[in-house]
């Protein structure tokens, strides 16, 4: 039981970061017990140069193998591949070239590697024989890999200053060093005798020669070492398909505030690419714009839904059914108390710009924002979780901006544990009637505790029964887990904002943030019934992860899309009319498509065209209330040209999210269309988002002519 519990501490350790000096006194620790095992060793079989290739690595390793603590137990493994993998992700981290899986194969060989030519330079290069399948340990491995690294960081390091160094013969030492090891590679010069105390330094010029890499392909048995340097997940859901009225005439779905996609979409076209299509999720382009719907007068009703119904800019033959849905604005004197939890990744990967950097500005910018009596704590996590900040009263302002001020990445990403201090935490501030939050900010994975998204949705799905909400604020690129943000904050009854620039920090967390903390109503559905005798066939453009069965639109156990104050939801429908020539389902032969049930075809219901459905809870209460709106011909106008300039320009940009999500419906659509269609309905700019979105247009036109 006790060894259990070690290995459970051990299990939880973070490794520390290693300094630039630490590395070099390790390498030159090591170099100095490879020259003492080659020069006592006798020559191995069939090997006349008297020495091994495996001569270090026996020098380390069968010593602390043979200790009866060691020996055959699972903590040799548990030592020795997390060190061996820590090494490798640090000289990664440090810029570092990452070795080749042959150069391993070729530590852990029985035999000499065999040599080639360089093909520039003519000095040897070390080609490696693969590893024999099925006949090397993860231990023998993990070795091999630190083995590997030394060898490939030696002709990194800084060449030592001309007076602590003493020339020496470099032929000389080429000649007593083995072929391929770092010494025969690059070793020109040795440092002085240091001073009492000072592990003397081996220094290394610039390499002789590059290791090549191997021209044998990956196989199978053979290590693979290279890293993606993408590793960006996003859900995988196909677009949207055309329904039939007569067979399928109800959709439901439940409402989006989230905004994270269309910052990385501008994300990629800024930086010179075409976006990820599965990174394209429409309903939050289109909802990330402030639009100037009618809101409702008081909060006794707090939506206002307006419906427009306008011909189809990219095909003539259908329509579009715009529904707009405006949240009562909560007046900032009467926004209740906010007690909220920054989680914050400062894990290694989190060392970058446009990461923890940019994090800490953007939680700096919230802070002024926050009222005198709201409180915030902090809880970090890179491996373990830790509190940085009890619930402080934000009247202690310059208390919270000290403690985001010297926060400092390194370590792994253990989100899990993280997750539970800050719910613990925010349960500790509780405010009753109150915003009770957590403020996940993370640039990806939780590789370390439960990393599945079914598992997170379960740590989730349980703390917000105790009324603490979550968002999700992801930053920077190569390691973004989108499929996960998007899972937490549906399942956390928040939302998803992805954070590429201070400017999206201030439009995130100061300028939105009424609708970002103060929900209005959760579990909000939207179900949307059309009338077989006016319309033929619908498809709902976008939210395509947010889709929910028909009878779930009445099941008030069913979870759903949070509303906050002042915010706005728009969903368009694509719709065809009864007798279009875009119709393309046939008519049923044995069902009744020629039919109209007896409600639609009702005189008091007979000129609808559809009939929108919403439920939604107000804070607090378990029982959804209904609002309804039927559509008729009132809604309708005559030409794209006869719409608001709100409609119009975000009907542009469904459009543009279609087209880069390659939905077929806009093929012909030019991106010079949707250019001129969102800029003669830009309108009121205030903050310059449209006139950047007509930029993206711009880019996403040139990178698609490529």
């Amino acid at each position: 039981m006790t060894v259990d519990k070690e290995l459970e501490k051990l299990s939880r350790l973070t490794p520390p970061t290693a300094t630039p000096e630490a590395r070099t006194r390790a390498l030159a620790a090591a170099m100095q017990a490879f020259d003492t095992a080659e020069n006592n060793a006798t020559a191995a079989q069939g090997n006349a140069k008297g020495w091994r290739q495996s001569s270090i690595i026996n020098w380390i390793w069968s010593p602390a193998m043979n200790k009866k603590f060691l020996a055959g137990s699972a903590l040799a493994t548990l030592l020795v591949i997390p060190a061996a993998g820590y090494l490798a992700i640090e000289l990664t981290r440090n810029g570092l070239p990452i070795i080749d899986q042959t150069e391993i194969a070729g530590n852990l060989s029985k035999s000499e590697a065999s040599k080639q030519p360089a093909a520039t330079t003519g000095q040897p290069v070390a080609v490696a024989p693969q590893i024999p399948a099925g006949n090397v340990s993860l231990a023998e491995q993990s070795v091999a890999v630190a083995q590997a690294l030394q060898d490939k960081e030696a002709p990194a390091l800084a060449k030592p200053d001309a007076s602590q160094t003493s020339e020496y013969d470099a032929n000389a030492a080429l000649t007593n060093k083995p072929e391929g090891s770092a010494a025969a590679l690059g070793a020109t010069k040795r440092a002085a005798p240091a001073a009492p105390g000072i592990v003397p330094q081996r220094q290394f010029a610039e390499p002789m020669a590059a290791i090549a890499p191997s021209p044998v392909p990956p196989a199978e048995g053979r290590m693979q070492m290279q890293l993606d340097p993408n590793r960006e997940r996003f859900a995988n859901a196909a677009a949207n398909p055309i329904k039939s009225v007569a067979t399928d005439p109800v959709s439901t779905f439940s409402a989006d505030v989230d905004s994270a996609s269309y910052a990385f979409v501008r994300r990629s076209l800024t930086g010179g690419a075409m976006p990820d299509p599965l990174s394209v999720r429409v309903e939050e382009m289109i909802n990330y714009f402030p639009y100037d719907w009618p809101g409702p007068d008081n909060a006794d009703q707090p939506f206002k839904a307006t419906v427009t119904v306008m011909p189809t800019p990219w095909n003539r033959d259908t329509e579009l059914m715009h529904v707009a849905i405006k949240g009562y604005d909560i007046a900032p004197a009467t926004t209740p108390r906010a007690n909220l939890v920054f989680l914050i990744d400062v894990s290694g990967s989190m060392d970058e710009p446009d990461k923890l950097p940019l994090l800490k500005s953007a939680f700096r910018l919230m802070v002024n924002r926050l009222k005198a009596d709201d409180t915030v704590s902090i809880v970090t996590y890179a491996g373990n979780a830790g509190t940085v900040l009890a619930p402080t009263r934000v009247a202690e302002k310059s208390k919270i901006l000290s403690a985001i001020d010297r926060l400092e990445p390194g370590g792994s990403t253990g989100g899990a544990e993280g997750i539970e201090a800050a719910y613990d935490l925010a349960k500790q501030g509780f405010v009753k009637d109150g915003v009770n939050r957590v403020m996940l900010a993370t640039d990806g994975d939780f590789n370390v505790g439960p990393s599945s998204d079914g598992d997170l949705k379960r740590i989730i799905e349980e703390k917000r029964k105790d009324g603490i909400f979550l968002t999700v604020l992801g930053f920077g690129r190569g390691n973004l887990n989108d499929s996960l943000m998007q899972t937490l904050a549906q399942n956390g009854n928040g939302s998803a904002a992805y954070i590429d620039t201070l400017a999206e920090a201030q439009k995130t967390l100061v300028e939105e943030a009424g609708s970002t903390l103060f929900p209005i109503a959760s579990d909000v559905k939207f179900q949307v019934e059309f009338n077989p005798e006016r319309i033929a066939e619908y498809r709902l453009i976008g939210y395509e992860t947010r889709a929910l069965n028909r009878e779930d639109f009445n099941n008030d156990r069913v979870d759903a899309g949070d509303i906050g104050s002042g915010h706005s939801v728009t969903a368009i429908y694509e719709i065809t009319p009864k007798g279009s020539p875009a119709v393309m389902n046939d008519d049923l032969r044995y069902g009744a498509a020629d039919k109209v049930p007896a409600e639609a075809s009702d005189s008091a219901h007979h000129g609808e065209l559809a009939f929108v459905k919403m439920r939604y809870k107000r804070p607090g209460e378990d029982k959804s209330a209904l609002i309804t709106t039927p559509v008729n011909d009132g809604n309708a106008v005559a030409t794209v040209d006869a719409a608001t300039q709100d409609v119009r320009f975000s009907v542009a940009v469904a459009a543009f999210g279609q087209k880069l999500s390659h939905v077929a419906a806009v093929d012909t659509y030019s991106y010079q269309a949707i250019a001129d269609l969102a800029a003669a309905s830009r309108g009121t700019d205030t903050f310059g988002y449209r006139s950047d979105f007509l930029g993206l247009v711009r880019l996403a036109d040139g990178l698609s002519q490529r």
